[in-house]
This record gives C-alpha cells, sequence and structure tokens, in this order.
C-alpha cells in the first residue's frame, strides 16, 4: 500500500518452506493474469496511447508526488505498531526494514514480507515473532481503514452516477471506521484474526494513542495514493466535479487496492486492482483514458516500491540489517 502489502501468513522455517503446490498455483495465476492485462493493453494500445499523450508534466509530477508519499506514510504506520509492541525504531533502521521487506509482495508465495522483515529485525534484536505479529497488524488495520475509505465507491459498480447511495454510504463509512478503530474493538478483532492464523497473541493490547496514530498514518496514505489517481483524472477529464475525483479516485483507488489485496493468491493485487481500477474510473472517463490512468499508476506505484527498497537497502546496510557483518547491539 499502500497501502499495501502481504497476506499476512505463517512464517516458514526455511528458505523453501513457502514451495507447496499453492505457490505453484499462485505463479501460474499471477501469469494468466499478466497475460490478460498485456493483451488488452495491446489490443487497445491505439486508443489509450492517445490518452497516455494527453497526459501533461505538471500532473505526472503530482501523481509521482503522490505515490512517493503513501508508501512513506504507510512505513510511519509500520514503525507506530513495533513501536507500541515494545520496540522503538529510528526512522532509517525503520525504513530499511519495512522497504526491503516490501519487494517480498512481488514473489509468488505467501510469507516473503513478513519474513524477510523478521530476519532483519532479528539483527537489532527484534523477536521474530514481534515483527511478524506488526507485519500481520500493519495488513490488517490497512485494509480495515482501506474499506472504510472505500466504501463510498461502491455504488459506481452498481450504476453510473446515484449520489444518494453515495451520501448514505458516506455516511455509514464515517460511523463504521470510528467503530473498527476504536481500540477495544480493533483489539478484539486482531486476535480474532491471529487466532486464525493460528498465530501467538499481541504481547499487550495496543494502546488508544498508538491506534490513533496508526490509523492517523493509514488514512492519509490511502490519501496520497487516491490523490495520485485524481490528480491524472482530473489532467484527462478537467470538467470532473470534486465529488467525483474523490469517490472515482480516493475512494476508488482504496476499494480496488483493498480488492488486489484480498485476492491473496495473485502477487501484489496485480491485474485485480487495476482492473477494478479501470472499471471504476470508466465511469466518469472514457475507458482508453481511465486504462491509461491504471497503466500509470501502476508505474508509479511500482517505481516508489523499487526506488524505496533501494534507499531502504542503503539504509539497512549502514545499520548493518544486511549483509554478513556482526548485528550491533540492541538499541537503548
Amino acid at each position: 500500500m499502500a497501502p499495501g502489502g502481504s497476506e499476512g501468513p505463517q512464517v516458514p522455517d526455511g528458505p523453501g518452506a513457502g514451495r507447496g503446490p499453492i505457490a505453484y498455483v499462485r505463479i501460474v495465476l499471477a501469469v494468466v493474469v499478466l497475460a490478460a492485462v498485456v493483451i488488452a493493453l495491446v489490443r487497445n494500445w491505439a486508443a489509450v496511447s492517445v490518452d497516455l499523450h494527453k497526459v501533461s508534466v505538471g500532473a505526472l509530477v503530482g501523481c509521482v508526488a503522490f505515490g512517493l508519499g503513501a508508501p512513506w506514510v504507510t512505513m510511519l504506520g509500520w514503525r507506530a505498531v513495533l513501536a507500541d509492541l515494545g520496540t522503538p525504531l529510528r526512522v532509517r533502521p525503520a525504513a530499511g526494514i519495512f522497504f526491503v521487506g516490501q519487494l517480498g509482495k512481488f514473489v509468488p508465495g505467501s510469507v516473503w514480507t513478513v519474513l524477510a522483515q523478521a530476519e532483519m529485525g532479528a539483527r537489532l534484536r527484534i523477536p521474530r515473532r514481534r515483527s511478524a505479529v506488526a507485519g500481520l497488524v500493519c495488513v490488517g488495520l490497512s485494509v480495515l481503514t482501506g474499506l472504510a475509505v472505500g466504501l463510498p465507491a461502491l455504488p459506481l459498480l452498481l450504476r453510473r452516477d446515484d449520489t444518494r447511495s453515495v451520501l448514505i454510504l458516506v455516511l455509514l463509512a464515517l460511523p463504521a471506521l470510528a467503530v473498527v478503530l476504536h481500540p477495544p474493538v480493533l483489539n478484539a478483532i486482531i486476535g480474532r484474526g491471529l487466532r486464525l492464523l493460528r498465530r501467538e497473541p499481541l504481547e499487550h493490547p495496543l494502546s488508544r494513542r498508538a491506534v490513533a496514530v496508526m490509523s492517523a498514518w493509514f488514512l492519509l496514505g490511502w490519501g496520497c495514493a487516491g490523490a495520485s489517481v485524481a490528480v491524472l483524472a482530473r489532467d484527462l477529464a478537467p470538467g470532473l466535479r470534486v465529488r467525483d475525483l474523490v469517490v472515482v479516485g480516493i475512494c476508488g483507488f482504496a476499494l480496488a487496492s483493498c480488492a488486489g489485496m484480498l485476492v491473496v493468491l495473485v502477487p501484489a493485487g496485480v491485474g485485480v486492482r487495476d482492473g477494478l481500477l479501470v472499471l471504476l474510473l470508466g465511469t466518469v472517463v472514457s475507458l482508453p483514458a481511465a486504462t491509461a490512468i491504471a497503466v500509470i499508476v501502476r508505474f508509479v506505484t511500482t517505481f516508489a516500491d523499487v526506488a524505496y527498497a533501494a534507499l531502504g537497502w542503503h539504509w539497512a546496510r549502514a545499520a548493518h540489517l544486511v549483509g554478513a557483518e556482526d548485528p550491533p547491539s540492541p538499541p537503548g
């Protein structure tokens, strides 16, 4: 996530632990989805390329700026989770662990992000179980906040324009979000989820302050990610109302991203998020324009992941979290 992430599975014991039949099904499914996306793009490239060339430099800069903001604030949310569980980290080592580990979501298999973060965190004497639980909580809270943000976009999948339904869902989303993020309720949801995943429970319930801080970071992350879509939509369709930009851009992107995260067989939600985003955007812009926006947003989010991973790798090496060096003493 951006908002984004992994499905939060069990951490394997070794390099080959995740290579079961499901791993190969994921590989095949990912190839099929990618092939379908590429074929659809090739067939419509003439129309899509016209809209790609219409995007202004200013809109691209805005899209990249917002796209780079989303992973950063998500990392700060993950850092807040880890701090509340008992391991406060400075920003640079936290970014090194989080961003390098995030590359695992592109690998077919359901363990690599959590495994990488747990192994790197162990260099700072962070218990692997704590790192794994922090990763699971981060993913779960990201999905919960994303679904709440994305709820107002749901009517667009059923009809082209229904202001009343959107307004009703906005009014429902706000109290629903408040209830879900109420600490006793959230801790109960997390505890139930960890039991279903056969993970150890939280070391202690998340505090009210931690829930408020984490929620604020994740909501800001969804806002940044959705704004990267909205600036492109506004550029290709200048007459769009602000309401449409918010519902389709911010809410629509959150809904599409959560759908991609919940379809756990596809790495990084490839194809699922993009297809749903095109459907949502297609209610307010032309289909070629919607496809062009989805292509650009996918490129920008992938670029952000890779760029932050490179920066995180640099910081991780400086903190001796990767490589053959001896790990440092635990932070005081």
